[in-house]
């Protein structure tokens, strides 16, 4: 009889505290960690580097960067990034009142603003990216940054019920646990952690 193969798990991590988004910037690619997410960054590295991630992927967002660059250092691994990794393509101009747009959208996952992507598009990206990363990594350990949007809706695609009041409360940083025992199939999800 042959063994089952072993599983595949994808960590992903919602990156740590950002500064504050503003109308003057910095925009959201170079948008960087507040000193206390830099210090929540370095704090992750136990908790990170005990399942022994055989890569380290990141959206290309300098705070998820930043967020796994400190484990990714103590494993000797680079951070390599996807722009699929990336957060919510919202098509909201810059508003300070974001949250009643962002409600909207969760009441209808389908709904796209102009330029936009729907939650429901944004769910679909999610679960190819993890899946893509699955299928590239058979049976090893993956980190993964990312944002809470992406995250929620990667969870939520895959079978976890993600609300708009779960997607906002969601801590940074926060870490879920995704367990393929067969790439094709949902995973067992645990976190946040």
């Amino acid at each position: 009889m042959t063994p089952d193969p072993a599983p595949t798990e994808i960590v992903l991590v919602r990156h740590a505290l950002s500064v504050p988004r503003t109308a003057s910037g910095p925009d959201e690619l170079a948008r960087p960690l507040a000193p206390a997410g830099l210090r929540q960054a370095r704090d992750l590295i136990e908790a990170l580097t005990d399942p022994r991630p055989a890569a380290v992927w990141s959206s290309p967002y300098r705070r998820a960067i930043q967020t796994v660059r400190p484990t990714a250092e103590a494993l000797g691994l680079l951070v390599r990034t996807r722009w699929e990794l990336r957060e919510w393509d919202d098509g909201l101009p810059y508003t300070d009142d974001w949250e009643p747009h962002y409600a909207e959208s969760w009441a209808d996952t389908a709904y796209a603003r102009p330029g936009g992507e729907s939650l429901d598009q944004l769910s679909a990206r999610a679960v190819d990216a993890v899946r893509a990363l699955v299928h590239e990594n058979p049976g090893q350990v993956v980190l993964v940054a990312g944002h809470g949007s992406w995250i929620s809706r990667a969870l939520s695609g895959f079978g976890r019920p993600m609300d708009w009041a779960a997607a906002r409360s969601m801590s940074m940083p926060a870490v879920y646990r995704l367990r393929f025992t067969d790439a094709g199939a949902d995973p067992e999800v645990s976190g946040p952690t």
